[in-house]
This record gives C-alpha cells, sequence and structure tokens, in this order.
C-alpha cells in the first residue's frame, strides 16, 4: 500500500483517520468501527463493502 495515498484516504462516511492493517488488507475506521478492504493494492472505499467491527474485536492503536 502506498504510503502517499494512505497519508490523503479518509472514512468516507465521518472523514476520519484510517489505521492500516497491513495483514488483513483493511483500512480501519475507529470513530465508525468499519474495515475498509484493500483489493488487489487498491482500498475499496464504499460504505456498503466496509466491513462492520464487532463490539468485542480488537482496533488497532493508533
Amino acid at each position: 500500500m502506498d504510503r502517499k495515498l494512505l497519508d490523503i484516504l479518509v472514512c468516507p462516511v465521518c472523514k476520519g483517520k484510517l489505521l492500516y492493517r497491513k495483514k488483513e488488507q483493511e483500512l480501519i475506521c475507529r470513530v465508525d468501527r468499519l474495515a475498509y478492504p484493500i483489493r488487489d493494492d487498491i482500498p475499496v472505499m464504499l460504505e456498503e463493502e466496509a466491513r462492520k467491527i464487532a463490539p468485542d474485536e480488537e482496533l488497532p492503536e493508533g
């Protein structure tokens, strides 16, 4: 994932900062508890494609 791209991407719902989970290939919004997938090095920044993060799932620090 390109670092420059990560620096400019924001959550499409709240416009907040996203955290990159390399192993899971996801961008995480801690505020909305959504995980946006990265497919073939392309972030899919659609709310309907995002995975809802379960209340008991630990979020990365950031």
